[in-house]
């Protein structure tokens, strides 16, 4: 593990911290869940992007600032510890865009990421259906070939971001008659297209963080599939491999809401409740490690690796992390818990972490299986 941080990154991330204490909004904006706040989020995407923040590690024809790994992941620390918005773009700038680098074409690079640096479009992700949420073999919703392109039909869900967005991306099966994990192929398609219709999911909260995708017979041409036709499970493997690893949860986010549990336990905790004070502590350990787990995985990246089966890993210890800090923050403010608040939504948040990005269960399966070479277990 590399920890020593050079002069220029030094500074990089001085020029973060500064450019996000004079430029982070005074007040917290609105829900990205409901359309005022989704609009409020991509013009403040627009003022990352101006100052050329929103996407550092990207090359510099893109919006970049071609920023090494390293300064990205301290350009998260100090967003986090800023307390800067929630990232109404990630799906794009995390998931889709580092796809995109690795199979996509020079003409869709062009095309799409200096829009998606700027927030000009922002996408949704169109993995899930109704019969297949973690098991995302299991795709029903199809790509017939016709003139020029393809022809989706089918239905989508729990498409985060979907409500609101532009566009959308995943996959739809182009074969019925190959196997499961082949015959896929990675699509991208606007959301303002004919014949796609969005349906919003209310949440608890009735805002519509999740949508569900209708698509018939949505024309879609060739230069927006991702990779060869049928090969859509590979492509879909990086995406993946990006959400449940490295980027969509960066250690950022996880140090910063420790040092807010400190501050709330110095505040408002009882000194007599060791309990409760070990449970403060261990969520900062569990922070700790992870950003250094963190810094580990970007030295192996500079060397020359790649982000494997281990990432089933880390999405397992970020998302219980993530629910153990906050249900430590609950039992700290006792009954005033009841009441909405910060520490109450991000619980509700925290709590389904283990099912996205594809499901702990199946989290562990794949550490059993890949890494550990375990048995793969028979069904009766």
């Amino acid at each position: 593990m590399d920890l020593d941080i050079d002069r220029a990154t030094q500074e990089f991330q001085a020029e973060v911290r500064d450019f996000l204490a004079a430029n982070k909004p005074a007040q917290p904006l609105p829900s990205m869940d409901t359309q005022g706040g989704f609009e409020a989020h991509r013009a403040w995407e627009h003022t990352l992007a101006d100052a050329r923040l929103s996407v550092v590690a990207w090359p510099e024809a893109y919006g970049g600032r071609e920023a090494s790994l390293l300064q990205w992941v301290l350009f998260e620390q100090e967003y986090y510890a800023a307390g800067a918005p929630g990232r109404v773009s990630q799906n794009g700038i995390f998931l889709l865009a580092p796809t995109l680098f690795e199979h996509g074409t020079p003409e869709q690079l062009d095309r799409i990421m200096p829009r998606m640096a700027r927030a000009d479009d922002i996408w949704a992700q169109a993995w899930s259906e109704p019969e297949a949420g973690s098991d995302l073999a299991g795709i029903r919703s199809t790509a017939r070939r016709t003139n020029g392109g393809w022809l989706l039909s089918g239905q989508k869900t729990w498409s985060s971001r979907a409500a609101y967005a532009d566009w959308a991306f995943g996959l739809f099966r182009s074969d019925p008659a190959a196997e499961r994990h082949k015959g896929l192929t990675y699509v991208m398609f606007p959301l303002s297209a004919d014949n796609v219709s969005v349906r919003p999911i209310p949440q608890l909260d009735g805002e519509p963080g999740f949508a569900e995708i209708f698509l018939d017979e949505v024309f879609v041409p060739d230069r927006d599939v991702i990779g060869e036709p049928g090969e859509g499970w590979r492509v879909a493997m990086s995406t993946s491999s990006n959400e449940r690893g490295l980027s969509l949860r960066s250690p950022g986010r996880f140090s910063a809401t420790a040092q807010r549990l400190i501050d709330l336990w110095l505040d408002a905790g009882d000194p007599a409740n060791t309990a409760q004070r070990d449970a403060v502590v261990d969520a900062w350990i569990g922070s700790e490690a992870y950003r250094l787990h963190t810094f580990g995985t970007v030295t192996r990246l500079n060397e020359g690796g790649k982000l494997g089966a281990e990432s089933s890993i880390t999405k397992v210890f970020w998302s219980e992390l993530d629910i153990a800090m906050h249900e430590t923050a609950l039992e700290v403010l006792g009954a005033s818990a009841e009441r909405s608040g910060p520490w109450t939504d991000g619980y509700l948040f925290a709590l389904s972490g283990p099912i996205y990005a594809g499901t702990n269960e199946i989290q562990r399966n794949i550490i059993a299986e890949r890494l550990l070479g375990l048995p793969r277990g028979s069904s009766r």
